[in-house]
């Protein structure tokens, strides 16, 4: 099996995971954070929402400069709209993990702020990374949900609050 084939069923059973764990983040939380040094939920959920794409920018580019794009993330303020994103990050994640890029993979993939290089990949360990990122990310979202005392779905079986524990 191709590496293309093994990350694109990857990304289609974490996408599954991770829309279930967005579609519970409460539109009057949005501003919400567990400690002055944490995310807001709104901060976090995009971010979450957004990571699937950048598998598609991992392919497509060289690399990103944030001296010269900086991070501007997009404002998401209610759950429909962060799944709308999110659908649609997804699909651009997708779109790129076909076997005509399975040749791009050895390819570089550098992070930097103008001089300064953040990580330098290949385009297989961007698209690694940022499959990690989704579930580390995911699973720090759940936290502040639980914070919240909201039920947490299960990602690879069933939760606690599933479980009826």
């Amino acid at each position: 099996m191709s590496l293309i084939k093994i990350f694109l069923n990857e990304l289609e059973q974490e996408a599954i995971s991770t829309r279930k764990m967005l579609e519970i983040v409460p539109n009057d939380k949005y501003d919400w954070r567990p400690h002055p040094k944490s995310m807001t939920i709104r901060a976090l959920a995009t971010h979450v929402a957004e990571i699937p794409g950048w598998i598609e920018h991992g392919i497509k580019n060289e690399g990103l400069d944030f001296a010269v794009m900086p991070y501007n993330p997009k404002v998401i303020n209610n759950t429909k709209d962060l799944l709308a994103y999110y659908d649609e990050c997804v699909v651009k994640g997708k779109s790129v993990l076909v076997d005509a890029n399975e040749s791009k993979l050895n390819g570089r993939w550098v992070m930097r702020n103008g001089d300064v290089v953040l990580m330098d990949l290949s385009k297989a360990e961007v698209i690694r990374h940022s499959l990690s990122q989704l579930i580390h990310h995911r699973a720090q979202l759940g936290v502040f949900l639980r914070l919240l005392d909201i039920p947490i779905p299960g990602m690879y079986g069933p939760s606690a609050d599933e479980m009826g524990k």
